[in-house]
């Protein structure tokens, strides 16, 4: 299939970004920039992710492979990634990533990068850097319980007030590195070589620290600091949350939401600057979802529901008419659909198959429903973060663009959910199936049961132990 007018792709990833968190999904929502995106590219209507966690999720999207399908753990250190596979055909491969510790060279996903760039922050092994390793969210706690001195401090030089808030992520290094990266495109040797540019934005992640601008835009409440502080002590200390609190939140999130949708936009336009827009692919995803207790809990725990795992998915095109597409996709598609788009061969590793057919001529995707997994351990919203199956039962999830089956492949625990008369997915249809109920689940099984055998023959399921900066790293994410 033809596609010449593709010259670049930019392919940009939100952590914890569900699907009705942007325009194109929710009503009401903020988006003014993926807004445009999904008017002049195709829309996928069930985009889902394979894992609720971003270590569960991107082995998918940077290389097509599920997790734990190479060596029974998290990363890509022994498969073909989508940026080595472009870089060894020339194409010039720049990544990064606001100091997401999950998505660092510790666990490969700096390979094939002619730039890598993770901005993590380095704060040693000694007595802090390992408390924090134990003390999952304190240095993000810490960063915006310092917002008001750092605002207060910003002002006195006579700085804008929304510097303090936005250094909490690293979405200005982010996002500077990217328009640099397109900038020096037309003054470097090679400028005129295909590129790919990987952007990872944090701002969705927990803690949201919007700046006030985007609270305003989203809200007509006064949502100040000191509520902002309330709502996340509250959360981070495990205290009951009530509707007051949980509507902070969920403004908090929108006003995230839009703050990177600024960012993106800010990106577009130095495409445009630059003459490489019109030659340039974009496609915008999430590489989760996000729950704000509909389920129980906040954040994105060890959970298969659809706030975790239906994510945005947005593909536009040079030259090619917007649309909608119903039927469901995973993501591990986005690997060889950047390929195909560059002319690029895919590795016969990759299991993904592309979406060019249907962005290019609305071909509804024609492929086997969508599988996910998360490890639950014993306790779901303490627990570490599962580096291996042998950190805790897997759960694994069926999808297609109706249906959610979800199993615990250890205990055989399963649940059925009919998504178009059950949204929020509060019916289990597995405790007294109908006739048809009763079809899908012989239907979706073995698929399951398929996936996690799969998994499990894996040739090591020892846990990759990351120690000392690694270890603190990920604590100043948030994570343990």
């Amino acid at each position: 299939m033809e596609h010449t007018s593709t010259s670049n792709v930019v392919l940009i990833t939100v952590d914890s970004l569900r699907a009705d968190a942007v325009g194109p999904y929710g009503s009401g929502q903020h988006t003014p920039v993926m807004d445009s995106i999904a008017d002049r590219g195709t829309v996928f209507e069930h985009a889902f992710a394979s894992g609720n966690w971003t270590p569960f999720s991107f082995p998918s999207i940077l290389s097509s492979r599920p997790v734990f399908a190479d060596n029974g753990r998290i990363g890509v250190n022994e498969a073909p990634t989508l940026p080595r596979v472009l870089s060894d055909a020339g194409v010039r491969t720049a990544g990064f990533n606001a100091a997401n510790g999950f998505l660092t060279s510790h666990w490969g996903y700096d390979d094939g990068f002619d730039e890598f760039e993770p901005f993590v922050t380095s704060l040693g092994a000694g007595l802090y850097g390992r408390y924090l390793a134990k003390h999952p969210t304190v240095e993000a706690w810490l960063q915006l319980a310092t917002s008001p001195i750092r605002r207060i401090g910003s002002l006195l030089r006579g700085r804008t007030d929304d510097r303090p808030f936005l250094d909490t992520s690293r979405m200005f290094d982010v996002e500077h590195a990217a328009t640099r990266f397109i900038e020096e495109r037309g003054t470097t040797e090679g400028a005129e070589s295909p590129f790919f540019l990987w952007i990872h934005y944090m701002d969705t992640h927990t803690p949201y620290v919007p700046a006030p601008r985007y609270i305003r835009e989203v809200s007509s409440n006064l949502l100040g600091t000191h509520r902002m502080l309330h709502a996340h002590t509250r959360t981070g200390l495990g205290w009951d949350v009530g509707e007051r609190t949980l509507g902070d939140l969920r403004t908090l999130y929108r006003a995230a939401v839009r703050q990177v949708d600024a960012s993106i936009g800010r990106v577009l336009e130095t495409l445009s600057a630059t003459g490489a827009r019109d030659e340039t692919a974009v496609i915008v995803a999430g590489d989760h979802g996000e729950e704000f207790q509909e389920h129980g809990h906040l954040a994105h725990y060890p959970k298969l529901y659809d706030e975790l795992i239906r994510v945005p998915l947005m593909i536009d095109v040079p030259d090619a008419d917007g649309d909608r597409i119903d039927g469901h996709v995973g993501l591990e598609a986005i690997p060889p659909t950047v390929a195909d788009l560059l002319g690029v061969d895919p590795p016969k590793a990759w299991e993904g198959t592309t979406l060019t057919p249907s962005v290019l001529a609305g071909d509804d995707p024609d492929r086997d429903p969508v599988v996910s997994v998360a490890v639950r351990g014993e306790d779901v919203t303490a627990q570490p973060i599962p580096r291996s199956l042998a950190d805790g039962d897997l759960l694994v999830s069926v999808r297609n663009e109706d249906w959610t089956y979800i199993r615990n492949t250890d205990t055989g625990a399963s649940e059925l959910y009919y998504r178009p008369e059950d949204p929020d997915q509060q019916e289990d249809r597995s405790v007294d199936p109908s006739a048809l109920d009763q079809g899908v689940i012989d239907r979706f099984r073995p698929l399951a049961e398929a996936h996690a055998g799969r998994l499990g023959n894996t040739e090591s399921s020892t846990a990759d132990e990351a120690t000392g900066d690694v270890e603190t790293r990920l604590a100043a994410l948030g994570y343990r």
